[in-house]
């Protein structure tokens, strides 16, 4: 299976790519480095990024921005951020990306708990989260030949507590073969437009 993995060196994305290379070939695309570089706020780049690679069986992104602020303190600039980098960027990974996923393949999204449990600071990062959530269970009613998508969504992962655990206070920390198997079952089983939750609580 060819897969091209977005965001395939960062915390998750790492963790994904090693595990996907013990029998599949992967290619990680990333903004800065990478077996081919794209910038997700761009929808000329990822039309490059595919012109590139040619045909996969399944498209992972696991990559996405969007501003963790107060509420009062954002502004429209702010909120596009999210808008136009972690929703916009994977719509358009889908958008774009059905003209080159074989038939029979995948997309598989990336989310976070914020969607479901949200924390203060991140009225951007949980709108983001919901619109695809939404976007992926709408859309699976549409894919043709075969493909399918659904959305990986995790909580506080362990190998970024250190970073991120004063916004999670109380939140059990995810395993990373947990999160891990998330993707597998969106890459490897038959799922279509599911919210794999890897959080059974906070």
């Amino acid at each position: 299976m060819k897969i091209v993995i977005i965001g395939g060196k960062g915390t998750i994305g790492r963790k994904v790519s090693a595990h996907f290379s013990k029998n599949h070939e992967v290619i990680v695309g990333a903004r800065q480095s990478g077996d081919v570089i794209v910038d997700m706020t761009d929808s000329r780049s990822i039309k490059t990024m595919f012109e590139t690679i040619g045909k996969v069986d399944a498209v992972v992104c696991i990559a996405g921005d969007a501003k963790w602020a107060e509420f009062a303190a954002m502004t429209e600039d702010d909120f596009h951020i999210g808008l136009k980098s972690k929703l916009m960027g994977q719509v358009n990974m889908v958008r774009i990306g059905r003209d080159y996923v074989n038939p029979g393949g995948s997309f598989t999204l990336s989310t976070g708990i914020l969607a479901d449990h949200p924390v203060a600071m991140t009225t951007s990062a949980a709108m983001v989260n919901g619109g695809i959530h939404s976007f992926v269970k709408a859309v699976s009613l549409e894919l043709q030949n075969g493909m399918r998508i659904n959305v990986v969504s995790s909580g506080l992962v362990e190998d970024a507590v250190e970073k991120y655990e004063s916004y999670f206070p109380g939140h059990n920390p995810i395993p990373m073969k947990k999160v891990v198997n998330g993707y597998v079952k969106s890459v490897l089983g038959s799922g279509n437009g599911e919210i794999i939750r890897m959080y059974d609580n906070c």
